[in-house]
């Protein structure tokens, strides 16, 4: 299947995507052109490099580009101030200029560390994300959001920081563990139900081909992924407004990653699955949208095998008022209140911030108790 190319069109710093298998091997021609030196520090982690680096490194020497290699561990842990700092340090060693750009090649851990740090060095370089996962494929390598994260939350250290281009290779989704690509697909349910209610429908039928492989329904899920993303990030760049619907689940997600560790018991697709159940069963006992329809959402995750009910987790890990304290210190939050995006119906969402912290409260604990109920 042929690429495809969708452009975020912000006035001065508009970019492309490219879309499409094997656009690894083309990456040097496609890189040329939009940077500013022949000259690059690729940011990547050992699994991705063992995978994927050496096409990478082939297409940039065919196009003449210069490179220097810095290789993370992988993981959310590595997404911390530690590894930022290290990451500042060996890659100012290099003796970068402000025409060198860095290329962030793997999925969201290692495009959030690589944009930030483009985003700090010499006050802000450029930066292109190729990413390999689908979860960093249709989210966190498009809209130019940066950050690690810190014992109080996730994401709470960032920057807004666009990259000159995006190379979303879907060839790479095929060496994706099944667990990483489901925890992906659940950021490409969340388009649906925030945006689309026709391509939620599409996923109710045809998401069991693009967990199975068919390439034809990866290219269209990431392709209609990104094109909501790109419209909704070119109105509301600094999440604002209208951007803050991308969050859907996450209030809830983000607070269930604190309270897991960030790491793999539970991934940060899977807490978003989670999340977008935990806000579709509140609006509806809050009355904004029918329980039917907040169990069709959970079908459609359920049936990728992502987490619907708390019963997934431990019980240490779905303490109610743990997980409130965290949803408070979510960068969300305003004047003190929690802020919630909530579904009005699939396809329309709209963000509150007027669910007192007792009824979440309140709503959390019936939600555990229903967990302890499937658990026995």
């Amino acid at each position: 299947m042929s690429a495809a190319t969708l452009h975020v069109a912000f006035d001065r710093r508009g970019y492309d995507i490219h879309i499409g298998a094997g656009l690894l091997h083309r990456a040097g021609s496609l890189i040329a052109p939009v940077i500013r030196q022949k000259r690059t520090v690729i940011v990547t982690d050992a699994h991705v490099a063992r995978l994927h680096l050496a096409a990478l490194i082939a297409s940039l020497d065919g196009a003449g580009i210069a490179y220097h290699e810095i290789v993370l561990p992988p993981g959310e842990p590595t997404k911390d101030f530690a590894h930022f700092a290290k990451l500042c340090v060996d890659i100012l060693t290099l003796g970068i200029e402000r025409g060198t750009s860095l290329i962030a090649l793997g999925g969201g851990v290692v495009g959030d560390l690589a944009g930030f740090a483009a985003a700090t060095l010499l006050r802000g370089i450029d930066y292109v994300q190729v990413p390999t996962t689908l979860l960093a494929q249709v989210d966190s390598a498009v809209g130019g959001k940066t950050a690690i994260d810190t014992p109080q939350g996730k994401n709470l250290v960032g920057a807004f920081h666009q990259p000159v281009l995006v190379l979303a290779d879907t060839a790479t989704l095929a060496t994706l563990p099944d667990r990483e690509l489901r925890a992906g697909y659940a950021e490409i349910v969340k388009y649906g139900v925030i945006k689309d209610a026709e391509f939620f429908a599409w996923l109710e039928t045809h998401g069991t081909e693009l967990l199975a492989g068919d390439i034809a329904a990866r290219d269209h899920a990431v392709r209609r992924s990104l094109e909501i993303k790109a419209r909704v990030v070119v109105a509301d760049e600094r999440e604002s407004g209208e951007r803050q619907i991308l969050n859907y689940g996450h209030s809830f997600g983000h607070a269930l990653e604190a309270e897991t560790g960030f790491g793999a018991a539970l991934l940060h697709g899977e807490a978003v699955a989670l999340g977008m159940c935990l806000a579709g069963d509140l609006a509806a006992r809050l009355g904004h949208w029918p329980a039917r329809e907040a169990a069709r959402l959970k079908r459609v995750l359920a049936g990728a095998g992502l987490p619907t009910t708390l019963a997934a987790l431990p019980e240490a890990a779905r303490q109610p008022a743990r997980l409130l304290a965290h949803m408070k210190r979510d960068k969300k939050v305003k004047d003190g209140r929690v802020t919630l995006i909530l579904p009005r119906r699939i396809g329309e969402v709209f963000v509150t911030t007027d669910v007192a912290a007792e009824t979440l409260r309140d709503f959390l604990a019936a939600a555990d108790t229903a967990a302890a109920t499937l658990i026995l």
